[in-house]
């Protein structure tokens, strides 16, 4: 996909940022990459606490702000999580029959490897937050899939790499992490400095997929005739 540039600065808008700043946010949004192989390194003091508060900062429907962290820092904890882990990758293998040998080739997780690992946890007693869930609920899961966006753009900026594991069963991992009723577990967060960055989105490297061209994805007024979605690779 072609980058789309920031305006150049005759196009300046009464509160915009400036160029240089525009474009150090457009090379952010561009470079951000799902880390999946870390340095065995901690993350300089204060940084974790940094890029959680980065989180922090996301916009939550009705202010309900759902997003909860764990912090994981016993090592049999973190070797509990990634049995769960690699079950879960080894029964999605099994459902992708046309390409289980590509993706068991494909590293998903660096719980091994990387400094931190954060557990992001649906907060309980969500039904009671209304405001712009009565049609939507799951609006809470799209507030903290902002959290964590913030977080990796932060992490990216900071030149930490973080990755998003989403191989477990929601319920074996609640009860790993001993949540209360009604919360929820919707990702694990591999975070730590890294050798490189890639210099392109680990799935496409790997041939497993292309970002969808612009006009692919906008649309004008209705829904055009004839178009689904996305096709899978499998």
């Amino acid at each position: 996909m072609t980058p789309v540039s920031p305006p150049c600065e005759d196009t300046l808008l009464p509160h915009a940022y400036t160029p240089t700043e525009r474009e150090a946010l457009w090379r952010t949004l561009r470079e951000r990459r799902d880390m999946r192989h870390f340095l065995p390194d901690p993350l300089p003091a204060g940084l974790l606490e940094r890029l959680v508060e980065a989180a922090h900062l996301a916009p939550s429907v009705g202010y309900m702000q759902p997003w909860r962290f764990i912090r994981i820092t016993d090592p049999a904890q973190r070797q509990n999580i990634r049995r769960l882990v690699e079950a879960e990758r080894l029964a999605t293998a099994q459902v992708l029959p046309s390409r289980t040998d590509d993706f068991l080739k494909v590293k998903v997780e660096g719980l091994g490897e990387c400094a931190e690992v954060l557990a992001v946890v649906l907060m309980p007693e969500r039904e009671r937050h209304l405001f712009g869930r009565r049609t939507l609920p799951d609006m809470d899961l799209a507030s903290v899939g902002c959290a964590i966006q913030n977080m990796w753009l932060a992490a990216r900026a900071e030149g930490i790499g973080l990755g998003w594991v989403s191989f477990f069963d929601p319920k074996d991992l609640a009860q790993l992490l001993a949540l209360p009723p009604g919360a929820r577990p919707v990702a694990l967060l591999c975070i730590g400095q890294v050798n490189e960055f890639y210099a392109r989105p680990l799935l496409e490297s790997t041939g497993w997929g292309q970002r969808l061209r612009l006009d692919e994805v906008l649309f004008e007024n209705y829904w055009p005739a004839g178009v689904g979605g996305t096709p899978p690779a499998y």
